[in-house]
């Protein structure tokens, strides 16, 4: 097991979160820790699409593209989040949980996974 997988498992232990995955932007897993019966590589896939989309969307308007996508529904909140140049961490949460604590959790991820991502 890798480091940032031991890392991926700690974050989503920490966060109580549904799933944990650590991908670069063309889809590819570096890092999962996802429920049974998952696609790792269709959710990756999508989940790198979403931030790409949001990208594109933002720099036509002419503005910076974001860092993180927020996605809320009744029953989950996901979070797809930059983590260097090249990573994305995509987190996956009950609606309850503060986004906030979330998004700390993260950038304390991005933190300690930015030495193993180069």
């Amino acid at each position: 097991m890798t480091a940032l997988q031991d890392m991926v498992r700690a974050l989503r232990a920490v966060t109580k979160a549904e799933a944990v995955a650590l991908i670069n932007r063309d889809g590819s897993v570096l890092a999962a820790d996802l429920p049974g019966g998952i696609s790792q590589e269709t959710f990756s896939i999508m989940c790198a699409a979403i931030l790409g989309a949001a990208m594109t969307a933002a720099t036509e308007l002419h503005h910076s593209a974001p860092h993180r996508v927020l996605l809320e529904s009744e029953d989950v909140t996901m979070l797809i989040s930059e983590i260097g140049r090249r990573a994305m961490l995509v987190v996956a949460v009950a609606p309850e949980r503060s986004v906030t604590e979330l998004l700390s959790a993260v950038d304390r991820f991005a933190k300690a996974a930015s030495k193993d991502l180069g």
